[in-house]
């Protein structure tokens, strides 16, 4: 941000230091500081009125403001903004909680879901806000299919990939199937594998049913085309978001106002919306980034900021991202350090795998 940075440069120390106080007494306490609070705390002695003056003069330029008729003042947007990029101190990580983050990782986990899973749980219990795992699309080619019956109006299309993984989808299965409709239609399917992806084998599927319509009984088509509706959609985007920690952030929040803006940010995760931006946000560079409040444009209307991080497979390619989402009180010092280690360590986790 070269505009904040220019503001910085052209502060002189006492301004700077008031500017920082404030900031940091507000990401503690989520308080508004006045000038008395701050006198006690500066490195040189000045008066409360003298103090009172350079909080005007940061409020005339719109990095602090005076919410209702509070006599102190909290950070802006743009105070915020200017803070993290000119003023903030990244800590390094806690041994506590690298130890958190690495007891949950080193848990042996059967597949990438259920690793992931650990991962968001462990980085909301760490960072006491909520956590956001973007899973990667699956690429391993599929070794074998098959539909099993649970009951007359559920069934399970399984699929077996060549990493060794498994994934069980329920679904509806159509009207009047039967187990040799089922064989036939997963004899169908696994004629056509040759280690082809998921995306791969939609492609052959549509092509091969219109080739061989005469061949195929009307069943198992129908059961075909059915189970490929379902690992489409959820392969695509079903859980490929793991949010885990929302009760944080009410705990985090306290007036009708703030509870509101939660809800409409749980709305936002609930429907998972925007996930391909949510990759987005991370693939201008490596390495973490912050978005606070409407810069935030996956969960702007909530008045939120999103702490995120890309982690990358062997070849360095950007395939999923971990982030902590809450107010824009967040203790960014100490969230960042675990964001990127959280990312660096799955990261490697993932390369491992492949």
């Amino acid at each position: 941000m070269k505009e904040g940075a220019n503001i910085l440069e052209e502060m002189n120390d006492r301004s700077r230091e008031v500017f920082r106080r404030v900031v940091e007494s507000y990401l503690a306490s989520g308080d508004p500081v006045g000038s008395r609070t701050l006198t006690r705390s500066m490195n040189e002695q000045v008066s409360a009125a003298t103090i009172r003056n350079v909080m005007q003069d940061l409020e005339h330029m719109g990095l602090l403001g005076s919410p209702h008729i509070s006599a102190g003042r909290v950070p802006t947007q743009m105070g915020l903004r200017m803070f993290v990029d000119g003023l903030l101190e990244v800590r390094d990580l806690d041994v506590q909680d690298r130890q958190k983050i690495d007891e949950t990782l080193n848990a042996n986990a059967h597949h990438v879901g259920g690793l992931l899973d650990r991962v968001s749980t462990a980085l909301s219990g760490v960072t006491r806000g909520a956590s956001l795992v973007l899973a990667p699309k699956r690429e391993a080619p599929i070794k074998h299919v098959e539909f099993v019956s649970l009951a007359q109006d559920r069934a399970l299309v399984v699929l077996v990939f060549a990493d060794g993984n498994v994934e069980n989808r329920l679904f509806t299965p159509p009207a009047g199937q039967t187990p040799s409709s089922m064989r036939e239609a997963a004899n169908f399917l696994n004629s056509l594998i040759e280690g082809k992806t998921l995306s791969d084998l939609s492609t052959a599927i549509r092509h091969e049913i219109l080739v061989r319509r005469q061949e195929i009984d009307g069943l198992a088509r129908d059961l075909v085309e059915s189970g490929m509706a379902v690992w489409e959609d959820e392969g695509e985007r079903h859980e490929r978001l793991i949010v885990r920690g929302r009760s944080n952030l009410l705990q985090a929040e306290g007036g009708e106002e703030d509870l509101e803006r939660i809800r409409t940010l749980f709305d936002d995760l609930e429907r998972k919306r925007d996930i391909a931006d949510f990759l987005d946000l991370t693939e201008q560079g490596d390495g973490v980034r912050i978005f606070i409040g409407s810069e935030n444009k996956l969960f702007s209307l909530s008045g939120s900021s999103l702490v995120v991080s890309p982690y990358m497979n062997a070849d360095r390619k950007i395939i999923g991202a971990v982030g902590v989402i809450g107010p824009t009180r967040l203790n960014y010092g100490r969230i960042v350090p675990i964001v990127d280690y959280t990312a660096q360590l799955v990261g490697k986790l993932m390369s491992d795998r492949s």
